[in-house]
């Protein structure tokens, strides 16, 4: 987006009620944002839908503004903006401006749709808490960034196990950045934009909108390139989400829950509608391949004797991290290797133990 045509785009977003259809539509009727802000009133009004609210807000704005058009402030994506994902802008409401803060290197990676988002009800079980959890493990230790929303239950449980993996979360929020929702996910929301990124689509200071948390969906999925729904029941915001994939033909997996377990009926019933069932994390991984962040590669000749003698009849993440003195993202990767090659298996609470099995492990 050319420097100045920026600047007017961004100056027109502060007049109330203006969005990107209104910005088109008078850039369409004048040749420019430029020519569109000094208009003659009877030329603004003569427009379609546009009335005297428009010309009080313009007025009011350039009584305020010590200088026009008013700059861009940092970390503000626009619609033509090079880091905009061209995902977002093909959208049918495609957002007028992000507001991030972060990595603003993984932009490049949401560019390519080279995230995995993993969605699911505020009100999950331990059962699908469990589930959001190891896939944020399995996930970050295969190089894949975990995009999610930041609410209570699945994303939560999905940005956590990214984090303690090594990984790099992204989230996508319904409130304005500086607004943690809900409250005591403050040291979470942190986190996430230390490691990875926040976006949200809600300017700095805007109120608390309901309907942004739901309208938030499109813009996760969008940037996604597949979409892992965990648990969630018949009335849930992760059922439009999952409809939002469908309709975008993102590659959408379930996690199957009892039958007669209400918190995964909404998710269980798209089993029905031809999603894919996911029954293992590594299932998806596999079917993913190599995220773009993997680590480097195992040796070609792994001796896993050390994780195993660590972990003996059972150990947890952060047991195991002391004992073999190994950094998040390398432990991550090597459980998650000894996990596929069914060596081991994953317990409730980010724990692993021996399976035991008929296949021979290696010894030293």
């Amino acid at each position: 987006m050319i420097v100045g045509r920026r600047s007017w785009w961004w100056t027109w977003l502060q007049v109330p009620g203006v969005g990107i259809s209104r910005i088109k539509q008078l850039e369409q009727a004048f040749g420019s944002l430029q020519a569109a802000w000094w208009a003659p009133a009877e030329q603004l009004l003569a427009l379609p839908g546009v009335g005297p609210s428009l010309l009080a807000g313009r007025d009011q704005l350039q009584q305020r503004a010590s200088a026009l058009p008013l700059p861009v402030p940092p970390k503000v994506l626009l619609p033509s903006d090079l880091a905009m994902p061209p995902a977002l802008m093909a959208l049918p409401q495609p957002p007028a401006a992000l507001f991030w803060c972060g990595r603003g290197a993984l932009w490049p990676l949401l560019r390519r749709q080279q995230a995995i988002a993993v969605i699911g009800s505020r009100r999950a079980s331990p059962y699908g808490c469990r589930w959001a959890q190891q896939l944020g493990v399995a996930l970050a230790a295969a190089g894949w960034p975990v995009i999610s929303g930041l609410a209570e239950g699945v994303d939560a449980q999905a940005h956590q196990g990214c984090l303690e993996a090594g990984g790099t979360p992204i989230a996508v929020l319904g409130t304005s950045l500086e607004r943690v929702y809900p409250r005591h996910h403050q040291r979470l929301q942190s986190q996430v934009g230390r490691r990875g990124l926040l976006i949200s689509e809600q300017a700095p200071g805007a109120p608390g909108l309901r309907g942004a948390f739901a309208k938030r969906n499109r813009l996760l999925v969008a940037m996604a390139q597949a979409v892992v729904l965990v648990e969630c029941p018949q009335r849930s915001g992760a059922l439009l989400a999952a409809q939002i994939a469908w309709s975008l033909q993102r590659p959408l997996w379930v996690v199957p829950a009892d039958s007669d377990r209400a918190s995964a009926a909404g998710s269980n019933g798209w089993l029905n509608q031809g999603a894919t069932a996911l029954l293992d994390p590594t299932q998806l991984v596999e079917a993913l391949g190599p995220g773009p962040l993997q680590p480097l590669a195992l040796p070609q000749r792994p001796d896993p004797s050390p994780l195993l003698s660590a972990l003996g009849s059972g150990a947890s993440f952060e047991a195991l991290q002391r004992r073999l003195h190994l950094s998040p993202g390398a432990l991550a990767q090597q459980l998650l290797h000894h996990q596929q090659q069914g060596w081991i298996e994953a317990l409730p609470g980010l724990c692993w133990r021996p399976r035991h099995t008929e296949i021979d492990l290696p010894v030293a």
